[in-house]
């Protein structure tokens, strides 16, 4: 088979409007539902595309071989799309990943996962001096590369289709490298809305590289990852995300680890949808007047939040209970 044959390693997901977190925010909240993507989150958007563009440029794709630095979801997405396209895949992992999420890459069908680093940059050097090797290696990058923004880009139109052409009034996404970012804005910027909508650019607090870099008027790298939503763990935020947070319309917003992880349980006993903190962070913002407080104006019952409902896979029941009772006190505040 071609690999232009190859069916797409995505699929179109529903947009999901939630009565009760509509509810709780005061407004219209649809929920992007990009947890049913293949992999468990978006990353199955911007990687597949990305690894379908390099196949198509190899000289011999039916020998290709691709590497992946990824503390899990990223890692997770090039496994699945890998299996579309047949061809074998190597993760390396930062030493902080879960067991969780390495047996789970072991069982989606990774040739190899390898751990090495405190983090993911260590990672990601470490697979390109020691682990790469050959003509047939091809490197796929978590969230940095223009072909994975046009692919996180698709999920742009299914919203606009599923709101009948109406312009929602904000959408909110997490950032942890910013490819999720720029994808979202790159697709408005098609429709000529980029300017228009309010963009909440979520981040917990220590993992808040590119609020940091806002707070002090320039781009910077955090000294190191503290907090406990992982994936979102990236010291520094792509050259297009920062660029992009410059605009008016785009507003970053931090909430504590106890926040973002009250939006997974809350979530799932909403909605009965199970995620990870990184996209808890999102939910969150609709919650006891966040999300009217980070936007800094008036909703009302027909304005139209959407969130980009990201995923994960660093989530069992168990976690979930252990969120609740180690962070139950946020509720009270």
């Amino acid at each position: 088979v071609s690999v232009k044959a190859h069916k797409k390693p995505w699929r179109e997901t529903p947009l999901h409007e939630s009565s009760a977190l509509s509810r709780a925010a005061g407004c219209r909240v649809f929920l992007k539902l990009e947890n049913l993507q293949p992999s468990g989150s978006f990353k199955s958007r911007g990687i597949g595309h990305y690894m379908h563009r390099r196949l198509l440029e190899h000289p011999s794709p039916h020998t290709a071989h691709f590497y992946c630095s990824s503390g899990g979801n990223a890692g997770l997405a090039c496994i699945h799309a890998s299996k579309v396209f047949k061809r074998p895949c190597t993760i390396v992992v930062p030493t902080a990943t879960s067991a969780g999420i390495i047996a789970k890459m072991r069982a989606s069908g990774a040739s190899k996962v390898i751990q090495y680093g405190a983090n993911w940059k260590a990672a990601d050097t470490f697979m390109h001096e020691a682990v790469m090797k050959g003509d047939d290696a091809i490197y796929v990058p978590p969230f940095d590369h223009p072909d994975i923004w046009a692919g996180h880009e698709t999920m742009v139109e299914e919203i606009i289709d599923e709101l009948y052409g109406e312009k929602p009034d904000a959408i909110i996404c997490s950032v942890g490298g910013g490819g999720l970012l720029c994808g979202l804005i790159q697709g408005l910027d098609k429709r000529g809305w980029g300017h228009d909508i309010d963009i909440l650019a979520m981040e917990t607090i220590g993992a808040d590289s590119l609020n940091t870099s806002i707070r002090k008027g320039e781009h910077i790298t955090l000294p190191e990852i503290t907090s406990l939503a992982t994936t979102l763990g990236c010291v520094r935020v792509c050259d297009e995300a920062w660029e992009y947070a410059q605009r008016p319309n785009v507003h970053s917003i931090v909430l504590e680890d106890a926040e973002a992880a009250m939006g997974c349980w809350r979530l799932a006993d909403d909605e009965r949808l199970m995620v990870e903190m990184s996209c808890g962070v999102d939910v969150a913002l609709c919650y006891d007047g966040r999300l009217k407080n980070a936007l800094g104006k008036k909703l009302t019952k027909d304005s139209k939040v959407v969130v980009v409902l990201c995923g994960g896979s660093n989530v069992t029941v168990d976690l979930l209970n252990e969120y609740r009772r180690n962070f139950g006190y946020i509720e009270q505040k």
